[in-house]
């Protein structure tokens, strides 16, 4: 446990390294964070922090930078959680005013926002597809041999997909099948349709194998697709100075290449909490470099998406989660 002259020592390191990227010395802290102490004392006491394993000394300088364990403890213990301006909740709550049709383009519109006023890097994904529950099911006549099908989920996601047909179709056959299809499926999990839906309707409909196993096969396609990612400000991340390592700059865009990666990082944490993880801490190997910043938006227990950013483990942190935090409470007044 730290003291309370530790705990201010080592918030000032992270914010002043975080503002300048470059190692801090007690001088620094003592002309730009008003310690109440001699130059001597908060040299005693960085060496204290460094002994805990808080702070990390560079080979380069006689300034220290914050360690993993001094970034855990200043996120958990140390961090302003409001650190959000007038100006920022203005612009974000504007942006949130505008109308959307599907769920997916809110949640790209909420992490590009994030991105905006961070100026980092956001990655986002719509609700996992599997758990969602069937809403309806319409299908509308395109031509004697051609239907589309629009399936609505109790999430708002909405998939769309055309269905095309070895023989003629009419709109009696597809008023049947609107009645079948939803009967059989409204209010069922999604991932029902793991089974064979031959299950549900070959018995009760008289119509040829050539009609409904394409309706069957082109259902389950759409439905299988994974969510798209969504990715916002890929390019600030290379103003940031760790960013001029060439090993560092490539890391980060396999990364954002790697779609399994990036579907497994925004998949972590708990649901409507804000997530942090801090290098070592992501479990894949290619983030140990970075820290990565998430939340899951739920609503009554549906899955609406996940949002997160990308940055360097020197992440201006108290901005980040501040910013996250009234997203989230924004959206959740949303619904």
């Amino acid at each position: 446990m730290l003291d309370e002259r530790k705990k201010k020592v080592l918030q000032a390191i992270v914010e002043e390294y975080i503002n300048t990227a470059e190692p801090v010395s007690s001088n620094a802290l003592t002309q730009n964070h008003g310690l109440e102490c001699s130059s001597a004392t908060i040299r005693n006491e960085m060496s204290e922090l460094e002994k805990g394993g808080f702070l990390d000394k560079t080979h380069t300088s006689s300034g220290r930078i914050p360690s993993a364990k001094g970034y855990r403890y200043y996120v958990d213990e140390l961090i302003n959680d409001e650190d959000i301006s007038i100006e920022e909740i203005k612009y974000i709550s504007s942006k949130l005013e505008t109308k959307v049709n599907e769920i997916e383009d809110l949640t790209k519109i909420a992490a590009n926002t994030i991105s905006e006023v961070t100026h980092y890097t956001t990655v986002s994904i719509g609700p996992k597809t599997t758990t969602q529950l069937i809403e309806e099911i319409k299908f509308v006549l395109l031509g004697t041999r051609m239907m589309m099908a629009v399936i609505l989920t109790d999430s708002g996601l909405i998939k769309e997909t055309i269905i095309k047909f070895d023989e003629d179709i009419n709109e009696k056959q597809v008023e049947t099948m609107n009645y079948m299809f939803n009967n059989k499926l409204k209010n069922q999990p999604i991932e029902t349709i793991d089974r064979p839906l031959e299950e549900y309707l070959y018995d009760e409909m008289t119509y040829s194998v050539n009609v409904i196993k394409p309706i069957i096969e082109q259902i389950k396609k759409v439905l299988e697709e994974d969510n798209k990612i969504y990715l916002e400000g890929a390019n600030k991340s290379f103003d940031l100075p760790e960013f001029n390592s060439l090993e560092v700059a490539k890391n980060f865009i396999n990364i954002l290449d790697t779609k399994e990666l990036v579907t497994d990082m925004l998949n972590s944490g708990f649901a409507e909490d804000i997530n942090v993880y801090i290098g070592e801490e992501n479990e894949q190997q290619e983030l140990k470099d970075f820290s990565v910043v998430t939340f899951k938006h739920k609503v009554n227990g549906k899955d609406l998406g996940t949002i997160g950013i990308i940055g360097p483990k020197r992440m201006d942190y108290s901005k980040v989660i501040s910013v996250m935090k009234y997203m989230n409470k924004k959206l959740k007044e949303m619904d």
